[in-house]
């Protein structure tokens, strides 16, 4: 469960990074991708600690 937690945080940045970085107007939800993906590493670190 873990790796699949880190594999959609990943996906999401790369995500975010081409949208971003490459200028495409995406709207409000590229920010929450990234936020997605900040909220799984968290849960990652989190759970891993515990």
């Amino acid at each position: 469960m873990g790796n699949l937690l880190y594999t959609i945080a990943v996906i999401l940045v790369i995500i975010w990074a081409i949208s971003f970085f490459g200028g495409f107007y995406t709207g409000g939800i590229i920010h929450t991708l990234i936020v997605i993906a900040i909220i799984a590493v968290i849960l990652g670190v989190i759970r891993r600690a515990a």
